[in-house]
């Protein structure tokens, strides 16, 4: 819900503030900088929770907490990236098939009622996944439209 909340404010306040620059095309702008701003915003989860992200990583898989700094350190390249207009499309196809790689983490971390802020308390479980997976596919939607399309 805060990386919802980090986007859609931010996406607002940048249109209100671009409709006073007379920038074109200010919401595109706006939108690639909103979803840069929620990606360094999680990107921070990934290194101040990282032993309970880790978790988020199915058993099978080795090295879960080298893959949570990795993921972090892709979302602070994916949030430059969308701030540079040169590479804006390049870096958004990239960006969805992330988003596309890390939904099974949240499917497996919502079955085992795994709790990414804090591994001692039990997370939401599988109805945390009414909300999760129409997210992710809320924010494929975002990057296909500012930065792909």
């Amino acid at each position: 819900m805060k990386p919802l909340l980090v986007l859609l404010i931010t996406f607002v306040l940048l249109v209100g503030f671009n409709r006073y620059l007379d920038a074109q095309e200010n919401h595109i702008f706006a939108g690639n900088i909103a979803m840069g701003v929620m990606l360094l915003f999680t990107a921070m989860g990934h290194f101040k929770f990282k032993t309970s992200m880790a978790a988020m990583v199915p058993l099978f898989i080795p090295k879960k907490v080298e893959i949570v700094v990795a993921t972090g350190i892709l979302e602070i390249l994916f949030a430059i990236g969308l701030g540079i207009p040169a590479i804006r499309y390049p870096v958004g196809i990239l960006l969805i098939l992330f988003l596309l790689a890390i939904l099974p983490a949240n499917i497996y971390a919502a079955k085992h009622s795994i709790n990414y802020e804090n591994l001692y308390k039990q997370g939401p479980g599988l109805k945390y996944l009414w909300f999760r997976i129409p997210f992710q596919f809320f924010l494929i939607a975002w990057v296909w439209y500012f930065s792909v399309r």
